[in-house]
């Protein structure tokens, strides 16, 4: 009820009392936004004291004076207890963060309109949140038979409301003999299986999420929360579970979705793109699906595919333009045409993209040697926080490092860590730049404060780790450093390469070939592939390793790791 409402009100009674001195018109009368009870409740007439007690409850809520306006209402509910008066004092309550207050409002509320199906969800959330199981289930029962919907209804909103409790096995309990009384319902069935997950009993919970399906094959929310469970248990039963489902029931446009993810998040791009196209196939190609098959395009290095798909999203309305924009940028980077990348980032319009765009706009003047005006465009965006501030610093010494101005990397990061010297990414940031200036007290001092900072950076570690074996002889204190950045982060590849190549520096050659190769499976990177072939090489199987490089330098033939190995191994 609005204090305009009662405003209204109070300039009515006024007239009323005025000229006629009749009675005062009632609550439900004079707002009529409040729902008519049910029940047939005695209501109470309008009072100059009410109506004083109603307005300095409104009054102080729209202050903001929340605990003054739950007592308000709780006191006048208990005063009038009528049930509309009672609704309000139960929802300000609510509101309030008063749950003692809520409680007493609703149990006014709900003995004064016994009929109302809300009155009586509100009171059974308010006794779960209490911590009162038990007397909230005759409640749950009378809504299950009279609660003026479906018991499937009612059954999908209970796991919501129940799971709120703290002792889960005793909700198990409870759901279970619930779900027991409606055995033919597979919204009880689904209910039961998402109680019984949340308890820890994910055997139970599939064998209610199977007879859901069995109840009703096709549902895909099940199908979907079956998948969940899967999950648990390994990537590839749910990639099988769902390709099973979908040759059942094809249109299954949700789980369709899922499985694409779940392909992408498993690094499978050709399965999951095939699954969006699919989608696509079958009319759903909305903005969202043709972004993400561009995306897969890309990862595919598929380019002029990618070009296609997100130019035909940037034609719709109901897709993040800039968002888009802010990819082809990406994907002219990527096919190093930079111009068209800088036009794209100059697009953009609006909002958080419009900073994330100048950010990647100056990069790529750098990439164009035209590092001036990269520099001034930086110095044109607004930061409003320390991590803004942070990404300019890094986009100018991104840009400085493409241009192979490592000196001045060096620098323009050392002046960001004057004004923030324990920020974490320029710390990370200026070990790399000392590390190409040969300054290795500063990478390895960095990289400490860092790893001090974050001691869960697995790639600080990594680093240190790194240089040490490539750059010193404290080849054993780096192996140990490694570990732990392998512990922290186990399938990086880059951190594979790092302990493989740390191995075999170490003469272990045979353990490092092992690393070297998971970690090329991972990432056929140039850099990755220069290791594995020089452990290959010394371990004497050199046509593999020819193999190796002249199939990594087809793909990068300009990668400087590649050719200097080559250069020193096959003269």
């Amino acid at each position: 009820m609005t204090l305009k409402a009662f405003v209204t009100l109070l300039i009515g009674l006024t007239t009323i009392t005025a000229c006629a001195n009749t009675t005062a018109p009632r609550l439900a009368q004079a707002a009529s936004e409040t729902p008519q009870p049910a029940a047939a409740a005695a209501r109470q007439e309008l009072s100059p004291q009410i109506l004083y007690q109603f307005l300095l409850g409104e009054i102080a809520g729209q202050r903001g004076e929340l605990t003054l306006a739950s007592e308000a209402f709780l006191d006048l509910a208990m005063k009038t207890r009528d049930p509309r008066i009672a609704q309000r004092a139960t929802e300000v309550a609510i509101f309030a963060r008063k749950p003692a207050n809520a409680l007493k409002a609703g149990q006014i509320w709900l003995e004064r309109d016994p009929d109302s199906p809300k009155a009586r969800q509100t009171y059974v959330s308010l006794l779960i949140n209490s911590g009162r199981l038990k007397d909230a289930r005759p409640h749950i029962e009378w809504l299950l038979k009279h609660g003026g919907r479906s018991v499937g209804e009612v059954f999908l909103q209970l796991p919501a409301t129940l799971l709120r409790h703290q002792d889960k096995p005793a909700v198990l309990a409870l759901m279970s003999e619930l779900a027991a009384s409606f055995p033919s319902v597979p919204e009880a069935s689904y209910a039961l299986a998402q109680v019984a997950w949340h308890a820890g009993q994910s055997e139970r919970a599939m064998q209610a999420a199977d007879e859901a399906l069995r109840l009703k094959p096709g549902w895909e929310d099940v199908a979907l929360f079956k998948g969940q469970i899967l999950q648990r248990k390994g990537d590839d039963l749910v990639v099988g579970y769902w390709q099973d489902f979908l040759a059942q029931h094809p249109d299954a446009r949700e789980v369709r979705l899922a499985l694409a993810r779940q392909y992408a998040r498993m690094s499978r791009f050709p399965e999951s793109r095939a699954q969006f196209e699919t989608l696509r196939g079958q009319g759903q190609g909305k903005p969202d699906i043709l972004v993400s098959l561009g995306l897969l395009a890309m990862q595919m290095n598929d380019m002029d595919a990618a070009e296609g798909y997100l130019k035909e999203a940037l034609a719709s309305d109901e897709v993040d333009r800039d968002q888009v924009r802010m990819y082809l940028g990406q994907l002219g980077e990527a096919r190093h045409r930079y111009e068209e990348a800088l036009n794209w980032y100059r697009s953009v319009q609006d909002g958080r993209n419009l900073f994330d765009a100048g950010l990647k706009a100056a990069v790529v003047l750098g990439k164009l040697g035209r590092v001036d005006e990269g520099r001034a465009l930086l110095a044109g965006l607004a930061a409003d926080t320390d991590a803004d501030r942070v990404q300019i610093i890094q986009a100018e010494a991104q840009m400085l490092r493409e241009a192979r101005d490592y000196k001045q990397v060096y620098e323009v990061l050392s002046r960001g860590l004057e004004a923030m010297p324990e920020a974490p990414e320029l710390l990370y940031d200026r070990a790399m730049a000392a590390e190409k200036l040969d300054r290795l007290d500063v990478l390895e001092q960095d990289l400490r404060l860092l790893i001090r900072l974050k001691p869960d950076h697995a790639h600080a570690y990594n680093a240190l780790g790194y240089t040490l074996a490539d750059r010193t002889d404290r080849v054993a204190e780096a192996i140990g450093l490694l570990e732990k950045a392998l512990k922290l982060a186990p399938e990086d590849p880059f951190i594979l390469d790092s302990m493989g190549w740390a191995l075999f520096k170490a003469g272990r050659v045979n353990e490092a070939v092992d690393y070297l190769k998971r970690a090329f499976t991972l990432r056929p990177d140039p850099e990755i592939a220069a290791h594995l072939g020089e452990a290959l090489w010394v371990r004497g199987d050199r046509e593999e390793a020819r193999r190796i490089w002249q199939g990594s330098l087809r793909e990068h033939p300009d990668n400087e790791s590649l050719r200097e190995t080559l250069g020193r191994l096959q003269p």
